[in-house]
């Protein structure tokens, strides 16, 4: 366990560096939904060189899920937009389930209206559609925002296009603590350091980010609005102060202190104000993580001689043991409905992400790789993102919940960890 805490405090210093995230899909679910999103009419007049188009933006965030098999649709002449009349015999010929049309035109103030409609191709019914305003820089962020609806429509779960993930590279000599959209796209440097920065966790209202920073030679607890780059001391005790856990309501985090001795688990307030021991074992306590309700803290554990998940109430308490299949699992994460628990646990050699059925207490292993770390649920529970090392080198992956949907987020040349999957936009 203390080897384990050494690895997560200093492993990143040997870090060999950046552009945007790329993904490549490993792996697909079984039976897709077949949607064709035909080009938007007028969407050209949003590229600048820079910019996908919005119809191939939908397109790639719905493959990315797993659940969609996008089909090529050429650019017709005419072109179809939301308010045509929809050949359903026709574009079942074509393979397709369901199908997006829109259009995008300019408006006198300098903005954009983009327009779409849903169709069930199947059903031969319209599903609904949208209209959003727009400039040429909120491209991206539309396009996501149509995914999100799409998905919505056709799963009836909340799509995760819009949100965004933390993450921390290394360029040359120094890491920086990166902030993307889901797509790895937009990417922006939250803080740029010469020292390791670790463990960043999300508040539950997208606006800040916690994280651990060595930049003053001893790991500190620092908090960093997203919009403006003011750092905030929140713990800088004695000793190390690592693995920041925000509440559900954002009025408290949970952290690691060794102030009074070993690694034990406290709380404090985002200001640095109040803070409250939880723990009190002869062990090593950390990686605290809130349950969605609040009333749990899950929590990694030698105290019973190998380290192993707990839980105890939120409020303070006694802990009571989660885990118990093999000798070695750390790195809780509870999913957004509280059903489930991800973590990482030993086989052997390999450091493998597995799922936790709260109810069932049944085990699934979830990925076939050597050295998974650091397990973040997407918002919707769908995905899990981690950290992984392949060929020497970290990598972002994420693994479907039923282990079915995989993919790899690679910088080039660069090593990626620490992620942290952001919430849904409000």
């Amino acid at each position: 366990m203390r080897n384990l805490l050494a690895a997560i405090l200093f492993a990143c210093a040997a870090w060999p560096a950046q552009a945007q995230l790329s993904i490549e899909i490993t792996g697909a679910g079984g039976q897709r939904i077949a949607i064709a999103v035909a080009p938007l009419a007028g969407e050209g007049a949003l590229l600048d060189g820079a910019n996908a188009s919005i119809s191939a933006i939908v397109r790639a965030d719905l493959e990315r899920s797993g659940l969609f098999r996008g089909l090529e649709v050429p650019r017709l002449v005419p072109q179809l937009t939301e308010a045509s009349s929809v050949n359903y015999a026709e574009w079942r010929s074509r393979l397709a389930d369901t199908l997006v049309l829109g259009s995008v035109a300019a408006r006198p103030d300098g903005r954009f209206e983009v327009r779409f409609r849903l169709y069930d191709v199947v059903r031969q019914v319209a599903l609904g559609g949208v209209a959003y305003t727009l400039t040429r820089e909120q491209v991206r962020a539309t396009a996501h925002r149509i995914a999100d609806y799409v998905y919505e429509k056709l799963t009836g779960e909340k799509g995760v296009f819009s949100t965004r993930i933390a993450y921390v590279v290394k360029r040359g000599e120094r890491f920086e603590l990166q902030v993307a959209d889901a797509d790895g796209a937009n990417e922006q440097a939250m803080l740029v350091s010469a020292e390791p920065i670790i463990s960043p966790a999300w508040s539950p209202d997208g606006r800040r980010l916690a994280y651990v920073s060595f930049q003053n030679k001893k790991p500190i607890v620092y908090v960093q609005d997203i919009e403006v780059p003011k750092q905030q001391i929140v713990a800088n005790f004695k000793g190390s102060n690592s693995a920041p856990a925000w509440s559900p309501d954002g009025r408290r985090l949970a952290l690691v202190l060794t102030r009074d001795g070993n690694s034990q688990i406290y709380l404090i307030n985002p200001d640095g104000s109040n803070l409250q021991r939880l723990t009190r074992s002869s062990g090593i306590d950390t990686e605290p993580f809130f349950s969605p309700d609040g009333q749990w803290l899950f929590f990694t554990s030698d105290r019973g001689g190998s380290p192993q998940i707990y839980r105890m109430p939120a409020a303070g308490g006694d802990a009571q043991r989660v885990t118990f299949e093999g000798s070695y699992n750390v790195s809780p994460r509870v999913s957004p409905d509280g059903k489930n628990l991800a973590f990482i646990m030993r086989d052997g050699s390999r450091f493998q992400a597995a799922l936790l059925d709260l109810n069932t207490r049944q085990v699934q292993v979830l990925t076939d790789s050597d050295l998974d770390e650091s397990p973040s649920f997407a918002p919707n529970g769908r995905q899990i993102l981690l950290a992984t090392i392949i060929a020497g080198r970290g990598v972002l992956t994420s693994v479907s919940a039923d282990g079915r949907v995989k993919q790899r987020l690679t910088v080039s040349a660069a090593d990626v960890r620490e992620p942290a999957w952001g919430p849904l936009n409000k």
